[in-house]
C-alpha cells in the first residue's frame, strides 16, 4: 500500500470514529458551511458556535443575507472580531443573487471570485458541499502535513505556503472517498492531535508515517517565523450615561471596527479634546477604570471616563471629530442590537453600563 493511500485509510478511518459533533458538520448546504468556515478563521471553535446558530436563525439563506442590512449582519457578527469578514459575506451575498441566481456555486474558481473567499474557503465550500476534489490549507492542516512530510520551511512565506498547498493537492488528487471527509479529517487531526507545541503523536493515526516524528523534529514543526509583538495603543473613551440611556457614536466604514456603534473614543491619554468635541465640560468627569484589549497587531490601553448624559436632545450631540459618522442617544436596552464590538462592550462595563459577563470572548480558532 502507497503512503498515500495508507494515510487517507488510516486517517479517514480515525476520522469517523473521533470526530466532533459540530454544527455545520450536520449539513452539507453551501450557505451553512460558507457561513461557519468564515466564521471559523481565527476564531474558536466553542466562540463561534453560538453565532453560527444565530447567524442562520437570522439569516437562513443567500437572499436574506444579501436583503439584510449591513448594520444587522453585524449586530449578529458583534463580538466575533475580524468584522472585515462580515461585510466580505454581505457583499458576496449580493454578487451571488445577482450573478448566480441565490445559489452558491460550486467550482472553487467561481467561489475565489466572491468577495473575501480565498483558496482556504473556496476549497472547503467546494469539497465539503459540492463534492469537488479540491484542496485546502488553514493552519492545522500546515501544521499536519509539515509534520508528516518533515517540511522545514517556513510556512508562513510565499514559497513554503506553495509547498504545503502542493503537497495538499497531491494528497487530494488519491482520495477515493468524500473530499469534504479528507480535508475536515486533515483540520480535525490538527486541531484535536497533531496540535501546537507537544503534539499527542500516541493518538495519531498517522503516526508511523510521520517523518517529523521519526526525526525527533514533530514539535519544532511547522516553522515560522516570530510574531511581532502588538503596537502599544493608548486611546480615552467616555461614557456619558443616565440610567436608561447612553450616548453611542458609529465609526467610520474605512477605519478599524467600522461600521460599529461604541461610546466616543480618541487617540491618547487626554480626554479633554474629546470632551471638548461633545461640547462637554471636562470637569463633570470621573475615572471609570482602564481596560486591556488585544488584538493581532495593537495592544489597547483605554482611559474609560463616565459622565452624565444630561438633558440635551439626543439632536444636539456633535459628532466627535473625523472617526465617526454618526453618534445617537441609545436606550441601555438596545445597545446589544447596534452592530458593537467586543472593545465597546468592555468600555461600557467599566462605564457600569452592559455586563461584560453577557460578552462571547474571541479567540484563535483551534479547529475547522
Amino acid at each position: 500500500m502507497g503512503i498515500d493511500e495508507h494515510l487517507q485509510h488510516q486517517v479517514s478511518a480515525w476520522y469517523r470514529e473521533a470526530r466532533r459533533d459540530l454544527p455545520w458538520r450536520r449539513t452539507r448546504d453551501p450557505y451553512a458551511v460558507w457561513i461557519s468556515e468564515t466564521m471559523l478563521q481565527q476564531t474558536r471553535v466553542q466562540t463561534v458556535i453560538p453565532y453560527y446558530e444565530r447567524f442562520l436563525r437570522e439569516l437562513p439563506d443567500v437572499r436574506s443575507l444579501a436583503e439584510a442590512t449591513e448594520d444587522h449582519v453585524l449586530s449578529l457578527w458583534s463580538g466575533l472580531g475580524y468584522y472585515r469578514r462580515a461585510r466580505m459575506l454581505h457583499a458576496a451575498a449580493a454578487q451571488v443573487v445577482a450573478e448566480h441566481g441565490g445559489h452558491l456555486p460550486g467550482k472553487p474558481s467561481q467561489l475565489e471570485g466572491l468577495p473575501g473567499v480565498g483558496a482556504y474557503t473556496a476549497g472547503a465550500v467546494a469539497s465539503i458541499a459540492f463534492g469537488e476534489r479540491a484542496a485546502l490549507v488553514d493552519g492545522n492542516v500546515a501544521r499536519v502535513l509539515s509534520r508528516l512530510f518533515a517540511i522545514e520551511d517556513d510556512v508562513k512565506t510565499a514559497a513554503g505556503s506553495a509547498r504545503i498547498w502542493s503537497v495538499a493537492r497531491q494528497l487530494m488528487a488519491g482520495v477515493d472517498g468524500d473530499p469534504g471527509d479528507w480535508n475536515q479529517a486533515l483540520m480535525e487531526l490538527g486541531a484535536t492531535v497533531c496540535v501546537p507545541g507537544e503534539p499527542r503523536c500516541h493518538e495519531c493515526p498517522a503516526a508511523r508515517q510521520c517523518l517529523a516524528r521519526a526525526r525527533g523534529i514533530a514539535s519544532e514543526l511547522p516553522r515560522s517565523a516570530p510574531k511581532a509583538r502588538p503596537v502599544a495603543v493608548r486611546r480615552v473613551a467616555l461614557v456619558l450615561a443616565s440610567r436608561t440611556a447612553v450616548l453611542l457614536a458609529r465609526r467610520r466604514r474605512v477605519l478599524l471596527f467600522g461600521g460599529l456603534w461604541e461610546p466616543p473614543m480618541a487617540a491618547g491619554a487626554d480626554a479633554a479634546p474629546l470632551a471638548s468635541l461633545l461640547g462637554v465640560d471636562v470637569g463633570i468627569l470621573s475615572p471609570a477604570g482602564q481596560i486591556v484589549h488585544v488584538l493581532s497587531h495593537r495592544r489597547m490601553q483605554v482611559a474609560v471616563l463616565r459622565g452624565p448624559l444630561g438633558r440635551r436632545k439626543a439632536t444636539a450631540w456633535p459628532v466627535p471629530g473625523a472617526d465617526y459618522d454618526a453618534i445617537e442617544v441609545v436606550p441601555v436596552a438596545a445597545v446589544y442590537a447596534r452592530a458593537h464590538s467586543t472593545l465597546a462592550r468592555k468600555v461600557l462595563a467599566a462605564g457600569g453600563l452592559v455586563p461584560l459577563a453577557k460578552a462571547p470572548r474571541r479567540g484563535l480558532r483551534s479547529s475547522g
